[in-house]
C-alpha cells in the first residue's frame, strides 16, 4: 500500500538533490531528461524509510552510487531486501566506477532496464485499469 511521504522525508530528498557529490551529478548528467534510451529517472527519491538515488518507475529500478562507507553494510543489505519487497530492483556502482568507467556503467543500467520488462502494476502499487466494457472474460 501507497504511504504518504512526511514534510520532513521530502525536505531531507530535496537537501539531498542540492548538496550531490560530484559522483551523483556525473551520474545525474548521464541518465537525466531520458538521455539513456528513453527511460525516465529520477534523483533522490523517497521510497518507504529509504531515499534512493535514482529511480526509473517504469522499470522499478533503483541505481545506487556508492562510496567506501557502503562496503559490506548491513544497512544497505536490509534496504535491498525491503526495496525487494516494494517491487524494485536495485544496482549499485562504486564511486569511481561512475566516474572512470561510465560507460560500463550505463551498459549495465541498459541492460538491467532492457532484460526486465517493465511491471504490471503502477509505480504507487495500484492494479491496472480493467478492461474497457466488452472487453475481457465474461461472466457466466
Amino acid at each position: 500500500m501507497h504511504q504518504p511521504v512526511s514534510y520532513q522525508k521530502r525536505a531531507f530528498a530535496k537537501s539531498l538533490r542540492a548538496n550531490a557529490t560530484e559522483t551523483e551529478k556525473t551520474l545525474w548528467r548521464l541518465l537525466r531528461s531520458r538521455r539513456l534510451t528513453n527511460l525516465k529517472f529520477r534523483r533522490q527519491v523517497p521510497i518507504g524509510p529509504w531515499i534512493a538515488d535514482f529511480v526509473s518507475f517504469e522499470r522499478r529500478l533503483i541505481v545506487g552510487a556508492d562510496g567506501s562507507q557502503h562496503a559490506e553494510s548491513t544497512r544497505d543489505q536490509q534496504r535491498d531486501r525491503d526495496l525487494k519487497e516494494r517491487g524494485f530492483r536495485t544496482l549499485r556502482f562504486w564511486n569511481n566506477d561512475i566516474l572512470q568507467r561510465s560507460e560500463m556503467v550505463l551498459e549495465a543500467i541498459l541492460d538491467a532496464a532492457q532484460h526486465y520488462p517493465s511491471p504490471v502494476c503502477a509505480p504507487d502499487g495500484a492494479h491496472p485499469p480493467s478492461p474497457t466494457r466488452g472487453e475481457g472474460r465474461k461472466s457466466e
